[in-house]
């Protein structure tokens, strides 16, 4: 297939909406593939009909199509397909068909400053590390949800100074806390405090005795009118420094920043809905991330190491909170968490984010993927024909980066919510996956059934930090993150690309699953799952955004829509 041209910004960004609509769309709502070109879609509740040409059929949704019309031949942007299919979802609710429309509106928007910006401003490969150019380069976003780029909350300004896609780079921003409603731990060899206070650099002067507190500068602005963190301004329990120190870049999750000569990266919350959640940590991701860290630590990095050696976890080591009242009366949204930095400049790991290398870069004048810029290079450099490397890619990703995640959940029970956004892979220096590292202290997995082969390093790890749940709900999560988001879509995209026959890349992977459940048996049930299931749990993004749920909050068997979709890896066997 045939690189499409990129367009003006408007035209991407709206046409990347409109196949990511018509993705959830069909994904969610069971259409069929129609037996010629051209899809329709019948909208009773709206009265009318939306078509829309297949430029691609993916088995496992990674669709593209051409411009989508009503049956009068006029144009359906972005948002007005929004509004009909919001309409058909929302049982008539017309705050919901607002809220989607809205947010589809305000994604579509984002993505255009951002395509003109990066145009603006071509890459500069010496200007910044190989694992920063990845994090920042996923400019459309998430291709099977609704309003990938929605950033509710963030003004233009703003976003211009915060986002990743336009490269944003910022000093943090200080508080001094009373040491009576600073909560902090550490794994490091010196104190959350005195790690965090180094990076201040000429913040002003503070009382004595307080402990320096970092802040994304978004954040800082936000919370100082909760009321909680204004009641401790006016007791003099908090102190406004302002911002101080050098520049930290945006990273892929907004929240996350970097810099390249620094050993930590810092995790924030930010009260902003992005996507579908308001991205602000939670007590128990603190302690979660940070009990991993010592189980690493106790024994299982070893293991892992000795098991898979190109693959580890990204730590977060330490963390620190300001609490409401010195006797612990509630969060104030001023937390933050201290991940390890793995990825300097001179890293000897070229890690990249697999949703940003996947991802089209219509910002570019080929408009290629960073995945589909390596699969030519190897080709160019070897002769190979490209879907012949591009099967290559995918057989050695799955053995080096899915393969330690499966064996991590058979061995001790421990599963990692490894969706593509979570997952980096590392690159040797032709270009061929490596290894992988996984990153999130959101989620962790604790199987009561087999996590007690952890107990061993740390005696009851994980009963008490909230995902200490049964192997059913563990393998639908899993099914879906690292099933149907990560390994089969990365097939959809080198499939949807013209890279590879996605199909020959589907029975690549049944014939690993069938591998990893063949070599571990009762204890990988998903591999079985994922291979012999007619159907599989499907997160449900636009419907989740349809019902206003928010994935970090409530039961975790409640936080998304889920519905079932047709296995790809039976039908491809049939």
């Amino acid at each position: 297939m045939s690189e499409i041209q990129p367009l003006d910004p408007v035209t991407e960004a709206d046409r990347a909406a409109v196949d990511n609509l018509l993705r959830c769309w069909v994904r969610e709502t069971g259409v069929e593939r129609p037996d010629g070109d051209v899809l329709r879609l019948e909208l009773p509740a709206s009265g009318t009909a939306v078509e829309v040409p297949v430029r691609y059929w993916s088995p496992v949704g990674w669709h593209r199509f051409g411009p989508a019309r009503l049956p009068s031949g006029t144009p359906a942007s972005a948002t007005a397909l929004a509004a009909l299919l919001g309409v058909e979802a929302a049982d008539g609710d017309p705050a919901s068909v607002a809220d989607l429309t809205g947010r589809v509106s305000d994604s579509v928007r984002r993505v255009t400053e951002f395509v003109r910006a990066r145009r603006a401003a071509p890459d500069d490969p010496a200007g910044t590390t190989a694992f920063l150019a990845a994090e920042q380069s996923l400019i459309t976003g998430h291709p099977l949800h609704p309003t990938p780029k929605s950033r509710e909350g963030l003004t233009d300004t703003e976003a211009a100074r915060y986002s990743p896609e336009v490269r944003g780079a910022f000093p943090l921003h200080w508080f001094a806390a009373d040491p009576s409603v600073v909560r902090a731990d550490s794994s490091l060899d010196r104190s959350a405090e005195d790690l965090l206070a180094g990076f201040a650099g000429d913040a002003p002067a503070r009382p004595s005795g307080s402990v320096l507190v970092p802040a994304h500068p978004w954040q800082a602005q936000d919370v100082v009118h909760r009321p909680a963190v204004r009641a401790l301004l006016d007791a003099g329990l908090l102190h406004d420094l302002g911002p101080a120190g050098p520049a930290w870049s945006a990273t892929s999750s907004v929240r996350t920043l970097y810099r390249a000569d620094a050993p930590v990266m810092l995790k924030f919350s930010l009260g902003l809905r992005i996507t579908n959640s308001r991205r602000e940590n939670m007590r128990a991701e603190l302690h979660r991330g940070l009990a991993v860290d010592r189980l690493l630590t106790a024994g299982l990095g070893r293991a892992l190491h000795a098991a898979h050696p190109g693959f580890a976890i990204v730590r977060d080591p330490a963390w620190l909170a300001v609490d409401a009242t010195p006797d612990g009366g509630g969060d104030t949204g001023l937390d933050v968490v201290v991940r390890a930095n793995p990825f300097p400049a001179d890293a000897a790991a070229q890690a990249e984010c697999v949703a940003g290398l996947v991802a089209p870069r219509p910002d570019l004048p080929d408009g290629r993927s960073r995945l589909a810029s390596l699969v030519h290079g190897i080709a160019a450099r070897t002769g190979r024909p490209v879907a012949d490397v591009a099967e290559e890619w995918f057989a050695r990703y799955a053995e080096r980066v899915v393969g330690p995640v499966l064996w991590l959940y058979a061995a001790y029970g421990l599963g990692l919510e490894a969706h593509q956004q979570n997952t980096l892979v590392t690159l040797d220096g032709d270009g061929w996956p490596a290894g992988g590292r996984y990153r999130d202290n959101q989620g962790y997995y604790f199987s009561p059934d087999r996590s007690g082969a952890l107990y061993g390093w740390v005696p009851g790890v994980g009963r008490d930090l909230g995902t200490y749940v049964a192997d059913d709900v563990i393998d639908e999560r899993l099914a879906y993150y690292v099933g149907i988001n990560n390994m089969l879509g990365l097939a959809g995209a080198l499939g949807s690309q013209g890279l590879a026959d996605e199909v020959r890349l589907l029975r690549h992977a049944d014939r690993f699953l069938a591998d990893a459940a063949a070599a571990h048996g009762d204890r990988l049930r998903l591999a079985s799952l994922l291979r012999e299931e007619p159907t599989l749990r499907c997160k449900a993004n636009l419907l989740t955004r349809v019902r206003g749920m928010d994935e970090l909050t409530g039961p975790l068997e409640e936080q998304s829509v889920y519905v079932d979709i047709p296995n790809p890896l039976v039908e491809v066997r049939k």
